[in-house]
Formats: C-alpha cells, sequence, structure tokens
C-alpha cells in the first residue's frame, strides 16, 4: 500500500529540520571542512603536477598549501598597509565630518526651522553610550567572531589532509555510491568529475572576475581624485563574492568617504554612476563569461540560497550556500530520480535574454564573441590537467 502523503511530508519535513539542525550546530567543523574542500580541490592539479617529478605526495600537498598561504599573506600585508595608510588620515577625517555636520546644521536651522547640534563629539558620545548599553550582545558578536577566526586555522590542515588522502575519498566514493555496478560507477565517476571542474572554474573564474573589478573600481577612482582609492577598489572587488549584496556593500564606503571629504555633492553621484556601470558589466560579461553559466543557477533560487545561508551560517553561508547549490544541482542533474530538481535550480536561456534590457543583450553578445576569441586558455588548459589526473 501507497504512503499517504502526510507521512512522506512528515519525515521529508523531520529530515529537513534535522539536517538544519546538525548544520547549525556543526559550523564550526563544518564551515572549514567545506572550505578546506573547495581550496583543496583547486589546489589538486597544481599538487599532480608536482607528482609527475616523483615528488612524495606528502611533499607536494605540503607545497600546495604554502602556495595558498602565500597568496593569502600577500593579500593580507596589502590591506595592512591600506589600513594604516587609512589611519594617518583619521584626524582629517574627523575635521571634516564635523564640518559637514555643522553645515548640516546650518542648513536645516535655515530652511526647516530646525534647531540642532549635531557634532562628532556628540557622535562619538551616542556611540560609546551604544556599546555601554549593548555591551553582552556586542561581546557574543565578538566571541563569534572569535571562534569563526580560530576556525580559519583550521582550513589549511584540513587542506592537507584532503590532498593527502584524495584518492580514499574517491574510492570511497566511488564503493559508497556505486554499489559494484558498472553503470553506477560511471555515474559517480562522472559526477565526481564535474564536481572538480565546476569546483575549480568557479573559485579561478571568481578570483579573476575579483582581479579585473579590483582594476576598473581603482582605475575609476582615481581618474575622479578619491583619496586611497586602491584600497576602496581592491575592497568593493572582494565584496563581490557574496551576491547581490556584496557590491551594494563594496559600494557604499567609497561613496559615503567622498561625501565626508570631497567638497561638492557631484562626486559621490559619480561614484555611484561609476559603480552601476562596472557592476552592469560584471552582471552580463565578467562572470558569463569568465565563471561560465555552468556554475550559474536562476536569480530566485541563488537568492533563496543566499538567504537560507544567511540564517544558518551567517556570512560564511552567504558565501559558501552558492557553490553548494551548484554542486547539487550537477548531482541533480546526473541522477534520473532527481533531474526535475536540475532544472528548477538552472536558469533558462530564452526567458532570461528576454528580460535582459537591450543595453545588457548588447553587453552579453560582447562578451560571447571575446569568449568565442580567447577561448579561455587558462581555464581550458586546467580542466584539461584535471582530466588527465584522473
Amino acid at each position: 500500500m501507497a504512503e499517504k502523503w502526510y507521512v512522506k511530508y512528515t519525515f521529508a519535513l523531520a529530515a529537513l529540520l534535522l539536517t538544519v539542525y546538525l548544520m547549525v550546530v556543526a559550523k564550526a567543523i563544518l564551515v572549514p571542512l567545506l572550505f578546506a574542500l573547495f581550496f583543496a580541490i583547486l589546489l589538486s592539479p597544481f599538487s599532480g603536477w608536482l607528482e609527475k617529478f616523483r615528488i612524495p605526495r606528502f611533499l607536494s600537498s605540503l607545497a600546495a598549501i604554502l602556495l595558498a598561504i602565500l597568496f593569502i599573506v600577500i593579500i593580507g600585508f596589502f590591506f595592512y598597509r591600506q589600513v594604516i595608510s587609512f589611519a594617518q588620515d583619521l584626524d582629517m577625517f574627523a575635521q571634516r565630518l564635523d564640518d559637514l555636520l555643522d553645515s548640516m546644521n546650518s542648513f536645516l536651522s535655515t530652511w526647516f526651522a530646525v534647531e540642532g547640534d549635531v557634532n562628532v563629539d556628540r557622535l562619538a558620545s551616542a556611540f560609546f553610550d551604544y556599546v555601554r548599553d549593548n555591551a553582552s550582545a556586542l561581546t557574543r558578536g565578538l566571541t563569534g567572531a572569535a571562534s569563526t577566526i580560530t576556525s580559519v586555522f583550521l582550513v589549511p590542515v584540513f587542506m592537507y589532509l584532503i590532498l593527502l588522502f584524495r584518492d580514499l575519498l574517491k574510492n570511497f566514493a566511488l564503493q559508497a555510491f556505486g554499489r559494484g555496478e558498472e553503470g553506477n560507477l560511471k555515474k559517480i565517476q562522472n559526477i565526481l568529475n564535474r564536481v572538480k571542474t565546476l569546483v575549480q572554474k568557479y573559485i579561478t573564474g571568481i578570483l579573476m572576475v575579483i582581479l579585473i573589478l579590483a582594476i576598473l573600481n581603482s582605475t575609476m577612482l582615481l581618474i575622479i581624485g578619491v583619496e586611497h582609492a586602491i584600497f576602496f577598489g581592491v575592497f568593493a572587488a572582494m565584496l563581490n563574492v557574496i551576491p547581490f549584496i556584496g557590491p551594494i556593500m563594496g559600494s557604499i564606503l567609497p561613496i559615503l568617504y567622498s561625501l565626508i571629504t570631497m567638497d561638492s555633492l557631484i562626486y559621490p553621484l559619480i561614484i555611484m554612476l561609476g559603480f552601476y556601470v562596472i557592476q552592469l558589466f560584471e552582471s552580463n560579461l565578467f562572470t558569463p563569461t569568465i565563471v561560465g553559466s555552468q556554475v550559474s543557477m536562476n536569480a530566485l533560487v541563488t537568492l533563496l540560497f543566499l538567504f537560507v545561508g544567511a540564517q544558518i551560517w551567517g556570512l560564511v553561508g552567504m558565501i559558501l550556500f552558492i557553490p553548494i547549490g551548484a554542486i547539487l544541482k550537477v548531482i541533480f542533474d546526473e541522477v534520473d530520480s532527481l533531474n526535475h530538481y536540475g532544472y528548477l535550480l538552472g536558469r533558462i536561456e530564452g526567458e532570461k535574454s528576454e528580460q535582459r534590457s537591450a543595453l545588457a543583450r548588447k553587453i552579453r553578445e560582447a562578451g560571447e564573441k571575446a569568449a568565442e576569441t580567447i577561448k579561455l586558455p587558462i581555464l581550458n588548459r586546467s580542466s584539461g590537467e584535471s582530466e588527465k589526473n584522473e
């Protein structure tokens, strides 16, 4: 006798709630483990290339980890120098903010007959009052941040172990899900290959997009004449890894800085327009061309994954749940009984192109022509080497 619908619903709901609960409770382990897994997949071609020269796997894995750490140290040193330079202008920034508040008080008093006395000292006093009144909540937040920073140190350890035992993990997946059947083994092997290619292409593409955006943002801010343009440009580009919200967050800081430190309101408006144009190119040219449509989901599901990730794991959830969703789509597409879920996650090209503006369609067409000309040799070579290593 077939099961009643409410029985299936009860089991599905219980499984979903248990999964979410375990994800919340095990965040301290799952988050660094997922980051380590993604970066280990990215570095596995480099480790495999070293092993061709008869370098032992434990040394090749260590060399890959050291390369990643060196890259992070360079990025951290850059931001450290920029923050030090930014801190030297805090006195000037406070003076300009005080002048702006005086002008605002004068404007309100003249045009709206509103008497106010807003200055930097009162803002600082209000800030310290807020900190004192919300000390417990802020302490919990700092404790959570410290826990997150502590878990960061687990990432290289997990990366090294995943690279070291990657053949063991692969064989485990084949044995666990292949069930000894030739057809299942081929399907699982295909899923593993597609996931590996997807993760490598996604991370490599994101890094390339960040580099392009950093150059464009910094150039735009330098032309306008904004102080610390490179810092603001790189910071905004790195926030682009957070879909939808990241570009907005990245543009707010230079807009506010120019509003306070520059003499005219036209500068913040120009900066806002510049970020909008760059973001238009990013969403319609750079990301579709470099990252590729195969790692993309439709806007509805992407937004849903974004908010679910934020609710479960906070900011890191917003970053991790997008590639997790793309991996789920690969699995759904390969499993016949789950194909309809893969269709739900994917994009419908015809509907997407109809919703674009004329300018966006032209940008997209230019990007497709550029992709045909360039053929993305770096990414293609990486994918080819990955298939060879398999």
